[in-house]
């Protein structure tokens, strides 16, 4: 699958059965895949396909802040700067020449890895389906936002991702649902990001040095499993004619069999301009394709607590900080953020209450495969998403708040101190039975592209809302996660050189 197929929205019976009355919906956190986007790098020239794509109209529409002139530099006023861009190529001998499309396009011509038209409207359709769920169906959003505070909102460094979020952002909350403020103008919604070095948004390897190594590891693995099997030779009679001479199919091949599927997914997503001969497209040889792809990419996942400490612990460690932030309320404890003010009335759960952040393919696997809940071998599609769910009973009295003495900006980069007493990251063994307390009554589901997915040890008794084993309890939730969340990132990535990449003792199986 490339391009995801969204399922109808949940009938009545669906969503009174996803959202019981006896639960009450608190704090949702979306990981959303970009949408579709051109190949990382040109390849298969020689099969007709053009290195540059047509596809791409956002780059007519370019606009930069430019600081205007004054006369005094405390007056800082900016203007906008429209322009369009158009990229320089090598031609030949070396001299420059404009990129052109297939049919000579100087225009719309889209990078390396760019998210394309066609990925915009996609992620927009996302941000579309996600209003009708949270806001009309199910009444947790309000309908019209004079500020964004209330929401989370971060991407990684990658424009794809960023500009994805974009989109799904403008569809939840379009211009017509943002009321403006005393100025006259919406206020600008923060989106936070990090510095590639700081990235947990996605598996690291290019700045995890022992995140690198495992994964060149479990890579190796799988070459030497699937090189010499039938299931290459048979992708081999569809591709080889199309690799360089004295070049078979292979997992560590030039290109590799996952820069194959890269190219053939993202030519599939779009036009007839930018389509490569039709054995590329052979059902049989696709499916290959993605259940190697995903034991290469996502095994050590599965089978790596070191793996997963390091690939996606990070993220994962951040998730469940903010959902325990939500259950202890306005304390500025575990990166949670205050609300402020909602549809001009004060919110008393002074809590941030959704989250979207773009970010990769490998972001949702990775995330799904160390909880232990990718049980399948198809490559996650463009615009993807996991919904993390906390839900509270609905019986159940909330702790009493603390007054907000701060603003969300404060809370999120609280005092040391303030960070050293939190529980979300502290391991569910040394918290205390009043702080274990707190927990009680909350619970965690997780749906994949709207389907419920189960962690397996949410399964076990005690451990899941009583005739639904997709409700995970916060407590059972977090204990698992705690397993492979990294307490000091950086140095942990520097950590263990010499030590084997795959487990010596055989897998240490997720999501347990």
């Amino acid at each position: 699958m490339t391009s995801l197929v969204p399922r109808t929205p949940y009938t009545d019976d669906e969503l009174r059965r996803l959202y019981p009355d006896r639960l009450e919906l608190q704090l949702v956190q979306i990981l959303l895949r970009h949408g579709e986007r051109t190949p990382v790098s040109a390849r298969f020239q020689n099969a007709g396909l053009r290195p540059w794509w047509p596809y791409c109209s956002d780059v007519r529409q370019m606009r930069a802040a430019v600081l205007a002139a004054t006369d005094t530099t405390s007056d800082r006023a900016y203007n906008t700067l429209p322009w369009k861009r158009r990229i320089e190529t090598f031609g030949d001998n070396d001299e420059p020449v404009v990129a052109r499309g297939p049919e000579g396009q100087l225009d719309d011509i889209c990078d390396m890895g760019s998210l394309t038209d066609l990925g915009r409207q996609s992620t927009y359709k996302l941000g579309l389906r996600l209003r009708q769920l949270y806001v009309d169906r199910l009444g947790f959003l309000p309908p019209t936002i004079t500020s964004a505070d209330f929401l989370y909102l971060r991407s990684t460094p990658v424009p794809r991702a960023l500009e994805s979020l974009h989109q799904t952002f403008s569809a939840l909350y379009p211009p017509s649902s943002r009321e403006p403020g005393p100025d006259g103008r919406f206020p600008a919604p923060t989106i936070l990001a990090r510095v590639p070095g700081d990235e947990t948004l996605y598996p690291n390897d290019g700045n995890c040095r022992r995140f690198a190594a495992l994964s060149r590891a479990f890579a190796q693995r799988a070459a030497d499993r699937w090189n010499d099997t039938p299931d290459m030779a048979y992708l081999q009679t569809l591709y080889g004619k199309w690799l360089p001479p004295d070049t078979k199919v292979a997992v560590d091949s030039r290109p590799r069999l996952s820069g194959i599927m890269d190219t053939v997914n993202a030519t599939l997503a779009h036009g007839p301009e930018t389509k490569l001969p039709s054995e590329f497209y052979d059902a049989k040889g696709r499916e290959i394709m993605e259940k190697i792809g995903v034991e290469e990419w996502f095994a050590g996942f599965k089978e790596s607590n070191e793996y997963r400490m390091l690939g996606i612990g990070g993220l994962l460690g951040d998730i469940v900080g903010r959902m325990v932030g939500s259950v202890e309320q306005p304390t500025g404890k575990d990166g949670s953020h205050t609300l402020l003010k909602r549809t001009g009335q004060e919110d008393h759960s002074g809590r941030i209450r959704f989250g979207l952040s773009g970010c990769h393919d490998t972001t949702l696997a990775g995330v799904l495969a160390s909880l232990g809940a990718y049980e399948t071998d198809r490559w996650p599609p463009f615009t993807s998403h996991v919904a993390i769910e906390l839900f509270r009973e609905a019986q159940r009295p909330p702790p009493a708040t603390e007054p907000v003495k701060s603003s969300w900006w404060s809370s999120l980069f609280g005092s040391a101190a303030a960070a050293s007493n939190n529980i979300g990251r502290r391991p569910t063994a040394e918290l205390t039975p009043a702080e274990k307390n707190k927990l009680d009554g909350y619970y965690v589901r997780i749906r994949y592209n709207d389907e419920p997915v189960t962690v397996p040890a949410c399964k076990l008794p005690g451990n899941h809302l009583e005739g639904d084993e997709s409700f995970c309890t916060l407590a059972a939730f977090k204990a698992v996660v705690d397993k492979f969340t990294p307490t000091n990132w950086k140095q942990q990535c520097r950590m263990n050189r010499d030590q084997p990449a795959i487990p010596a003792g055989g897998p240490e199986w997720a999501g347990h």
